[in-house]
């Protein structure tokens, strides 16, 4: 079942297009990628869902009805600006955040007390916004991000700031955020954060949506019969007996071991090539290179660019 149903949004300012017929649907339950360069328009997609702004065409839908601002108090939201009070001090604002978005002073302070000593930040309760570091604060809009356990919670770049030991942290919580039924929205550029994290993801370049759909699905959508070979033997030897089967893509020896990168052409099969190179070469390993998302990302953008180009030339 689909949270969150984005249908064919667009969104202008003066004479840009920022959203241009986009449409997206969210999982319950599920982390989903929001991706795309600078400027693709996941911020104005992400204004919209907020209620910050309105689409011009299209509407957009909470568990099967009409998104409104009574959904607002459902949905948690950590922009990639930080937006504390840097005089006032961390538990006065953090209780002030927690009571904006309904809950009662019993309730917020039982529950401050709880992510407080998760966090290990129990000492930091009297002290200014501004005497602590970026990571810190981090940790404290974070906190109050989740406070009222939103059944949608929007992240846009949500490690940004942290050490790797904090990243994890936060990497856990929002795991746990999910197990616990939060359907997460997770706008980043990191794509290592995309592959552990994220269930699904769309990807937005120049207004339009180029690709969504499972990472798993995706990633193995985008195999090229490209395999990693480790082999004792001769490297001529090797590349003579894969004859117009593979391509040497790339090499690596020590002495008369050699690690390489084949792509398998017309039709091979990994047992064909197997088959072919056993006579002479004694193979220690084979593993096949699955693209990663970040591959796949700049792949993608770089054919978008190249359909743009071809269309300028054409007009």
């Amino acid at each position: 079942m689909n949270l969150l149903s984005v249908q064919n949004v667009t969104k202008r300012y003066a004479n840009h297009v920022a959203l241009n017929g986009v449409s997206i649907e969210v999982p319950e339950r599920s982390i989903f990628g929001l991706l795309g360069p600078n400027g693709a328009g996941k911020t104005s997609l992400i204004r919209i869902i907020n209620q910050i702004t309105g689409p011009d065409e299209g509407q957009i839908l909470l568990n099967g009805k009409l998104l409104s601002s009574n959904d607002i108090p459902h949905i948690g939201y950590l922009p990639e600006e930080r937006g504390l009070y840097k005089k006032m001090k961390v538990g006065e604002q953090a209780l002030y955040l927690a009571r904006l978005k309904g809950m009662t002073r019993a309730d917020a302070m039982k529950e401050l007390k709880i992510w407080f000593e998760k966090f290990e930040m129990a000492g930091w309760w009297g002290k200014k916004i501004e005497e602590l570091s970026k990571g810190m604060q981090q940790k404290v809009q974070f906190i109050v991000t989740v406070i009222h356990k939103p059944s949608l919670l929007i992240l846009d770049e949500p490690f940004s700031g942290f050490d790797p030991i904090n990243a994890q942290l936060i990497r856990n919580e929002i795991l746990e955020l999910r197990k616990n039924g939060t359907t997460v929205i997770f706008s980043t550029h990191n794509m290592g954060s995309v592959e552990e994290l994220c269930d699904h993801i769309a990807l937005i370049n120049k207004s339009k949506k180029i690709l969504d759909g499972s990472v798993k699905e995706i990633r193995t959508a985008h195999r090229s019969s490209t395999y990693d070979i480790n082999f004792k033997g001769s490297i001529m030897g090797f590349t003579n007996a894969m004859w117009t089967g593979g391509e040497l893509l790339s090499k690596h020896s020590e002495g008369d071991v050699h690690d390489v990168r084949v792509k398998l052409l017309g039709g091979t099969k990994p047992n064909d090539l197997l088959k072919a190179v056993m006579p002479v070469a004694e193979i220690n390993s084979l593993h096949e290179v699955i693209p990663s998302m970040n591959d796949i990302f700049i792949q993608k953008v770089n054919e978008e660019q190249v359909v743009g180009t071809q269309s300028n030339y054409t007009e």
